[in-house]
């Protein structure tokens, strides 16, 4: 039997296909959602769900929640004595979702779908299909969470054809995902999100303002009573689904202490967070080169989108009532058991042909000349986000040095300019014959298919010499500064130091665009940053400043002239 599961930051759930339609899978409290906590205790039982959150308020540092975001990291949990890596943690959610759908199927559960945010990375889908092996899982594919929610509502819609929205706010990450419903086909347009960001951090945002009005500081209160400070704000946040008034009150070192809020004093201190949700909208909408008023369906998905701030939110910026065919909490899980349902090509199911995209672009570290000499470490995009798959690409390079005797290709994903601040998947290395520079010419192949496997190739002209190698990156270990460091890369946070403010003003904002933007905006803000960077170079005040407006004209007609 085969079931999806989608296995989210704050709960989990489980769906199976059968009888001709998708239905969630209760827990064996009878429950349809299960938080995604665990708790060890001292002899090693292993506590998941409600129960391992109900100890975690007495036992708060042998419980873990909120593992999923440490997702293809080395980050570690000690939990009753012993080491948990997330996906381990992961791993025992899934054997309870696993073991819940045995009883109440009534028959053995072998396979799953299991979903992810879309904006997961290479690392954090190998750490999910690692998790539910652990699980005793065979995980036959890894599904976009946004896809699987569009999934789920256009089967239950009128069957019309409609461009949908899919905004998807779970308890950590984000996605929105623009898809378009045509007859028989179901494609993805484009996908933006940010990884960390959920309905946590408006609980955190609560509980942080009730400490503040109560003129208490954090650290000196014991992890048990910030625990205790955080289940309240949980109930506060959720108080505002029925009142714009609502009244937090906690005991703290044995004095009562309350604070009244209204909903319009909370999304005002929520304009942050809300402000790093426009801004995924914003990329996906131009990515996918289409409008605000193109779009006929804005979905709802994640027991985040159930607040009023966020709902609100979205209606503002949308200038309509987001749908709500589907309930947020499962329309993931539902999703995932139709695409059970289409794998296993149910006679019931109406047949529905899926196209995802690539998240993030994937590409290699390359020479260029920046005006004054050649300079090593610039990204190549090979395949760019937001690219049909599956799909494969070549790109031919050249040797960069004379007597170069081989090309090393490493394999990086994400968006920054520069190689060193995306992520490194993998390398592959070729000999190819010494002679002068530019004479060898090198084929990079990149082939990257639904379930996010990406194989690469590098062929060398002269030689007929191929090398071939599919990256998994299941032996992938690391520190754990490294993970964090690798996983902070794709939000571009490396700099390098300019004394200028003005010329750093430029350079932040150029860089801001070319992770924005695709094609040939993309390849202008490259260049254009690379002819200034070379007459910083030369410090010639005069000739920088006007170098910097000449920049500032390309970003503003870039930036500005699209909207």
């Amino acid at each position: 039997m085969m079931i999806g599961i989608d296995l989210g930051t704050t709960n989990s759930l489980a769906a199976c296909f059968r009888n001709g339609k998708a239905e969630i899978i209760p827990n064996r409290l009878g429950e349809r959602l299960t938080p995604s906590v665990v708790s060890v205790d001292d002899d090693g039982t292993v506590y998941v769900g409600k129960t391992a959150r109900e100890r975690g308020i007495l036992h708060p540092l042998e419980t873990a929640r909120v593992f999923k975001r440490s997702m293809g990291t080395d980050k570690e949990y000690l939990l009753g004595g012993r080491r948990f890596s997330a996906e381990e943690l992961s791993s025992l959610v899934l054997r309870s979702l696993k073991e819940d759908a045995e009883v109440y199927l009534g028959e053995s559960v072998t396979e799953a779908i299991i979903s992810v945010p879309a904006y997961f990375n290479d690392l954090q889908r190998k750490a999910t299909k690692r998790a539910g092996e652990l699980a005793g899982l065979n995980v036959s594919r890894i599904i976009n969470e946004p896809t699987a929610a569009a999934i789920a509502y256009g089967m239950g819609s009128d069957g019309k054809d409609a461009r949908y929205l899919v905004f998807d706010l779970g308890g950590g990450t984000f996605d929105v995902s623009i898809l378009e419903l045509y007859g028989p086909i179901m494609e993805v347009h484009a996908i933006a999100g940010d990884n960390f960001i959920g309905g946590e951090d408006f609980t955190d945002l609560l509980a942080t303002m009730f400490l503040e009005r109560c003129a208490i500081a954090p650290e000196t209160l014991d992890v048990r009573t910030l625990n205790e400070v955080r289940k309240v704000a949980e109930a506060c946040k959720c108080g505002f689904a029925e009142s714009n008034l609502v009244a937090m009150c906690c005991t703290i070192g044995g004095e009562e202490h309350e604070m009244i809020l209204t909903l319009a004093e909370y999304e005002k201190a929520c304009a942050p967070l809300l402000q790093k949700l426009r801004k995924p909208i914003e990329r996906s909408l131009r990515d996918a080169g289409v409008s605000l008023d193109e779009i006929d369906q804005v979905v709802m998905v994640g027991g985040a989108t159930r607040l009023p701030v966020v709902s609100r939110f979205v209606a503002k910026m949308f200038r309509r009532i987001p749908g709500s065919l589907v309930d947020p909490d499962e329309a993931v899980a539902l999703g995932a058991a139709l695409q059970c349902g289409m794998k296993a090509r149910d006679k019931e199911i109406r047949e529905v042909v899926l196209t995802d995209v690539c998240p993030y672009t994937l590409g290699t570290s390359v020479v260029k000349n920046n005006g004054v000499f050649e300079e090593s470490g610039h990204y190549l995009p090979i395949i760019e986000r937001n690219t049909v798959i599956p799909v494969s690409r070549t790109q031919t390079v050249y040797t960069a040095s004379d007597n170069q005797t081989r090309v090393t290709v490493d394999v990086l994903q994400g968006e920054s300019r520069m190689a060193h601040n995306n992520l490194l998947l993998g390398e592959i290395t070729v000999p190819v014959p010494p002679g002068p520079r530019g004479k060898e010419a090198v084929d990079i192949t990149y082939t990257y298919d639904v379930n996010a496997l990406l194989e690469v190739e590098v062929y060398v002209h002269s030689t007929k010499v191929k090398r071939k190698i599919i990256i998994q990156n299941e032996q992938n270990r690391m520190s754990e500064e490294e993970a964090e460091a690798r996983m902070e890369a794709l939000q571009y946070l490396k700099q390098n130091p300019r004394h200028d403010e003005a010329n750093q003003l430029q350079l932040l904002r150029g860089e801001r665009l070319y992770e924005q933007t695709v094609g040939a905006d993309r390849m202008a803000v490259g260049q254009a940053l690379m002819e200034f960077e070379a007459v910083l170079s030369k410090q010639d005040r005069t000739e920088i400043e006007r170098a910097r407006k000449k920049l500032e004209r390309t970003l503003n007609d870039i930036e500005y002239g699209r909207k």
